[in-house]
C-alpha cells in the first residue's frame, strides 16, 4: 500500500510540473490547445496507475489491456521530465536576452519620449512628459480630441515605451512565447524519439555479450568450459510466448556447457505465465541448465515455490542454496546458487553457508546470485567467480546513475578482494527483457556467454 502511494505522488508530483513548465507557458489560458493537453495529462495517467491495481482485482487480461498505454506513458513522462530539467538552463539564459532586449527597447522608448516632451503636441495635445507625470497613458484619448494622443509611445510604470499602434502583425507571438513554445516542442520531440528508440531496442534480439574470464583456481583441463548466462527475462503482460522462443533459440545457438537463468523469470503465477515460460524446456546444454530466485519471484501471488516445481518439470534445476559439481575434462569446478536477499522477508533468504560450506577448497567455485550486492558476502566465502543480474543495466538512461546509489556494479565485469588472498569477480549481465516499460535506452538487452580459463 505504502509504494503504490508513493507511485501516485511521484506521478502526481511530476505532471504538475510538467503542465507548469511544458504546457502553461507555451499556451494561452483558455485556448483549446491547452485544454486538450491538460485532459491529456490526466487521461494518460489514469492507466498508468491502475495498470497493476486493475490486474490484481480483474486478471492478466485486465492488466495486459492497460499496461501498453500505461507503461509507454511511464517511459514518456520520465523522458518528458529529464528533457524539461535539460532545457531549464538554455530556456532561463535565452529569458534573460530577452529581458535584457526589453531593457534596452524601455530605455530607447524612453529617450524618445523624452526628446519630444518639450514640443506641444498638434491640436493642444500634451506632451507625452506631462502625461507621464500625470499617470495617464499617451494612448488614451486627450480630453478635446477626438483621437489618441500618439500611437507609438505609452506609458508604463512611469516611463514612455515603444508600442506598436497596429498591434501585433497577424500569426506573431512575442518573444518569450516563441522560448516557451521552441523548449516544449524540443522536450516534447526529445521525448517521443527516445522512447521510439528504446522500444525498438528493447523489442529486438538481445546482444551476445562473449565474455572470456580467468579463474586463478581453474584446472587447466577445464579451459574453454561455456556458461551461458540470462537474467530478468520478466515474463508479464507485456509479453507473449515468443519472447521466450527466442531466448531460447539464441541461448541454444551459443553451444553452451552449461546454461544459467539469474533471476527475475517472471512477473505473475503459474496459472497466469506458465504457458509463456514453456519453451524452456527446450534449452540445450551438456550439463543442464540453473536456476536461482531473483526479487520477483517473491512478488508472485503463488510465491516461487510454484516456480521452481514448475521449472523442475521444464528440466530447469533451482539451486535453493546449494550447490552441484560440474564434471569437465576430467576435472571439477563447483557451481552453487543462493536465494535472492528478499527472500528473507519470507523466511526464504540467501544461505552462503548451507551453499558453500564443506566444499574442496582447492577447486572454483561459480556463484549464483540474483543481485551484485550480495558479492560483498560471497568474497567473504571464497568465492571464485559471481554471475549476477537483477540491474538491467539501468535498463533506461539515465536511470543507470540511481542504480549504481544502490548497488556496487551496474554492468559488466568488476573484481573484489577475497577472503584468505586473490579476488572475487563478478559478472552483471544487463538483462535479456524490461520491467514496466518496454523500453531501453543505453542497456540494450542481453544474453552472456562466460568462457572459463585458467
Amino acid at each position: 500500500m505504502g509504494f503504490g502511494i508513493a507511485i501516485v505522488v511521484a506521478v502526481a508530483v511530476v505532471h504538475y510540473y510538467l503542465w507548469r513548465r511544458v504546457i502553461r507557458p507555451a499556451t494561452t489560458p483558455g485556448s483549446r490547445t491547452r485544454r486538450v493537453a491538460v485532459w491529456a495529462l490526466f487521461l494518460l495517467a489514469a492507466p498508468l496507475v491502475l495498470t497493476r491495481a486493475g490486474g490484481r482485482i480483474f486478471g492478466t487480461g485486465f492488466e495486459h489491456f492497460l499496461a501498453w498505454p500505461g507503461y509507454l506513458w511511464l517511459a514518456i513522462m520520465f523522458y518528458l521530465l529529464v528533457f524539461a530539467l535539460v532545457m531549464e538552463i538554455p530556456r532561463a539564459l535565452a529569458l534573460l536576452v530577452v529581458r535584457r532586449i526589453e531593457r534596452r527597447e524601455a530605455a530607447a522608448a524612453s529617450a524618445a519620449g523624452a526628446a519630444g516632451a518639450g514640443a506641444p503636441a498638434a491640436g493642444g495635445e500634451l506632451p507625452v512628459a506631462a502625461l507621464a507625470a500625470s499617470g495617464t497613458s499617451s494612448s488614451e484619448v486627450v480630453p478635446g480630441s477626438s483621437s489618441p494622443a500618439s500611437a507609438d509611445v505609452a506609458v508604463q510604470d512611469g516611463h514612455p515605451v515603444a508600442t506598436d499602434p497596429a498591434g501585433p502583425a497577424p500569426g506573431r507571438i512575442d518573444r518569450r512565447m516563441f522560448i516557451s513554445r521552441t523548449a516544449s516542442a524540443v522536450v516534447g520531440v526529445g521525448a517521443l524519439a527516445t522512447v521510439g528508440y528504446g522500444m525498438t531496442t528493447a523489442l529486438g534480439d538481445p546482444v551476445v555479450e562473449r565474455v572470456p574470464i580467468r579463474l586463478a583456481r581453474l584446472d587447466p583441463r577445464m579451459n574453454g568450459l561455456r556458461i551461458a548466462v540470462v537474467s530478468d527475462i520478466h515474463l508479464g503482460p507485456l509479453t507473449g510466448i515468443g519472447h521466450t522462443r527466442r531466448i531460447t533459440r539464441m541461448i541454444n545457438g551459443l553451444h553452451a556447457d552449461v546454461v544459467t537463468i539469474v533471476g527475475d523469470l517472471v512477473d505473475g503465477s503459474v496459472a497466469e505465465l506458465g504457458a509463456l515460460a514453456a519453451p524452456l524446456k527446450d534449452l540445450e546444454s551438456r550439463y543442464g541448465a540453473y536456476f536461482v530466485t531473483g526479487n520477483h519471484e517473491y512478488y508472485s501471488s503463488g510465491g516461487p515455490q510454484e516456480w521452481i516445481e514448475e521449472l523442475d518439470s521444464l528440466g530447469v534445476r533451482s539451486l535453493r542454496n546449494e550447490r552441484v559439481e560440474i564434471s569437465h575434462g576430467g576435472a571439477v569446478l563447483d557451481l552453487a546458487g543462493v536465494n535472492d536477499l528478499n527472500g528473507a522477508s519470507y523466511g526464504d533468504g540467501p544461505d552462503f553457508d548451507k551453499a558453500l560450506t564443506g566444499r574442496d577448497p582447492a577447486r572454483p567455485v561459480v556463484l549464483l546470485a540474483h543481485q551484485p550486492v550480495q558479492v560483498e558476502t560471497a568474497a567473504g566465502h571464497g568465492v571464485d567467480l559471481q554471475l549476477s543480474g537483477h540491474t538491467h543495466g539501468g535498463q533506461i538512461a539515465p536511470f543507470n546513475l540511481v542504480v549504481k546509489l544502490q548497488q556496487p556494479v551496474v554492468a559488466g565485469l568488476a573484481a573484489f578482494p577475497r577472503t584468505g588472498g586473490g579476488e572475487t569477480q563478478m559478472y552483471v549481465t544487463r538483462g535479456a527483457g524490461y520491467w514496466g516499460p518496454p523500453v531501453r535506452v543505453g542497456a540494450p538487452p542481453e544474453i552472456t556467454l562466460v568462457e572459463l580459463h585458467a
